[in-house]
């Protein structure tokens, strides 16, 4: 058995020596071992990303690569396991010309004087004098500001090295004078074949299954996905014999086997409320995070939203035979707009969860909210058959007027379709409507406005609206930016209680037309300047040489 002493977590164990080593980052490390190579290297480099993706990581290869007395490419003769003295002092963070500062806890001026006064001296035994600065986004405005003049024109061989996970909390006038490379999250596939390296390496015993849910749960870091297999592996050692499953794994962190989650999900679309309830309790009972279950119940309403948009799935290495066999089976009656209800309801019940001290009783409700959804899509489709009139949003808008509380989670949700309800094409339910007025022209809409007394959107129709295109159902506009915000709103419900209709109302990109008023002022003075070309006013200005005209009106005006 191993002393302590000699053990080394996974994440320092196995972090890259070289530029070559970087899982995920090859174009930008292609890029700066590049310039480096050829001698082009900028006064300050600002490297962004989540955590654990190789910021600072990055910054001391760059630092190695700088002051490398072997091969500063780090190319085809590098040798990563017998280190110049620099390269050496450098990973164990102890080179006297290359300093390192977290800037979470040297925030203010006085920490970056230091820095500066520091930096107008040469390096000790090294090419360049290197600064690298983590969390960079954590410096006070004070402390930017005395940065800013070295940065720009720092000693021939001072290089400065700026890391942060908040890029749009540092100042423009620091970011104009970095060259910046922003780290990506790294794909799941290349954490799993990583994390699959390091397993063997470390002789552990773990399905490929829990590798996919160790890299899934990493959300794009490395590290977080290398410190889970270490989790692990610790896990392991305390019985050598045993394999470690994706059920193991789960247990670990919490999370609900998929297959189990979409079974539940089936319950919910039955209606059968006391099942899914059961189902919750069993997932609950084997430690489940309610922020995971969740999370996790959000990528599921993904993935069968995925599957009624773009058809069947193909093959995922992270999602299993199994697991897509059910989505297929039961997304055959779902539609978007219980979907995007759902995805609404889940985000409103995370939200919740701050506040909430029981989760278990906030997923419970979640689970009833759910169901009583769902099952106010079936009482609606019922009355639809009866009546051949009755729409799914009346069916909600019935459940729910007496309901003042609009905070509620089902209400929030509801709010989040009204804007969506109102562009949708006419349904089918609406074709079987009376029609209470024909609004043949667009002049018939602004006439009804004004008979209804809606001054606003009578205004807003003639002055603010350019008319591109009227077909009776349609309306395609472009306005200008006085319109008011409600205007869409208000035009819609408008139309659809004057005419028992649903209008599809697009706004259009072309510029070209006059508002309704413009028009009109046009036609005025083009009729005018006809009628003072007309033989009678030349006539009566020749009989009062003083008249003019003024006004001219048509019979029906």
């Amino acid at each position: 058995m191993k002393n302590n002493s000699e053990f080394k977590i996974l994440a320092l164990k196995y972090r890259p020596k070289i530029f070559n080593d970087l899982i995920g980052q090859e174009v930008i490390a292609e890029t700066i071992f590049n310039s480096i190579k050829i001698g082009k290297t900028p006064n300050a480099y600002l490297l962004t990303g989540i955590r654990g993706v190789g910021k600072t990581t990055t910054a001391r290869l760059i630092a190695k690569a700088l002051n490398c007395s072997n091969d500063a490419d780090q190319g085809s003769n590098y040798n990563k396991n017998n280190l110049c003295d620099h390269c050496e002092q450098i990973e164990n963070s102890n080179h006297i010309d290359v300093l390192e500062m977290d800037a979470a806890s040297k925030t203010g001026i006085d920490d970056i004087r230091e820095l500066i006064e520091s930096s107008k001296y040469n390096p000790t035994n090294a090419k360049f004098k290197i600064f690298i600065i983590d969390e960079v986004h954590m410096l006070s405005k004070q402390a930017f500001n005395g940065l800013l003049k070295t940065l720009e024109e720092p000693p021939e061989k001072l290089k400065f090295i700026l890391a942060t996970t908040e890029a749009r909390k540092i100042p423009v006038t620091i970011l104009s004078r970095c060259q910046r490379f922003d780290l990506k999250r790294v794909s799941l596939e290349k954490i799993y074949e990583h994390i699959k390296k390091i397993s063997v390496k470390e002789n552990g015993k773990i399905s490929d299954n829990a590798l996919k849910l160790l890299a899934r749960a990493s959300e794009g870091s490395v590290r977080d996905a290398v410190s889970l297999l270490d989790r692990a592996l610790i896990f392991q050692n305390l019985d050598t014999n045993k394999n470690i499953e994706d059920v193991d794994v789960r247990k670990m962190l919490g999370l609900a086997d998929k297959s189990k989650l979409i079974q539940l999900f089936a319950y919910v679309l039955e209606g059968d409320e006391k099942k899914a309830n059961k189902e919750l309790k069993d997932l609950t009972d084997q430690g489940l995070d309610a922020k995971n279950f969740l999370n996790d119940f959000l990528e599921l309403i993904y993935l069968f939203g995925r599957r009624i948009n773009l058809g069947p799935i193909k093959k995922d290495i992270f999602i299993s035979e199994g697991e897509l066999k059910l989505i297929e089976e039961k997304s055959s009656n779902l539609n978007m707009q219980d979907l995007a209800l759902f995805w609404q309801l889940t985000l409103k019940t995370i939200d919740d969860l701050k506040t909430v001290t029981n989760e278990n009783i906030a997923l419970e409700m979640f689970l009833m909210q759910l169901v009583h959804i769902k099952s106010l899509d079936e009482y609606s489709k019922e009355k639809n058959l009866e009546s051949g009139n009755y729409s799914y949003q009346e069916s909600t808008k019935k459940k729910f007027e007496n309901n003042e509380n609009n905070s509620s989670p089902i209400n929030f949700a509801k709010e989040q379709m009204k804007s969506t309800e109102q562009v949708k094409s006419v349904s089918e339910s609406s074709k079987n409507v009376k029609e209470k007025f024909q609004i043949r022209s667009f002049s018939d809409l602004i006439y009804l406005s004004d008979k209804n007394k809606e001054i606003q959107l009578k205004y807003d129709l003639e002055r603010n609206v350019k008319l591109i295109n009227f077909e009776y159902g349609k309306i395609d506009i472009n306005f200008n930016e006085n319109l008011n915000k409600s205007f869409i709103k208000k035009l819609s419900q408008s139309l659809y209680e004057w005419t028992g209709k649903r209008w599809i109302i697009t706004l259009s990109k072309e510029d070209k037309g006059k508002t309704f008023h413009q028009q009109k002022v046009y036609e005025k003075e083009k009729l005018l300047n006809e009628e003072k070309n007309s033989q009678i006013f030349k006539e009566i200005i020749n009989i009062f040489p003083d008249s003019d005209l003024i006004d001219v009106r048509k019979e029906d005006e």
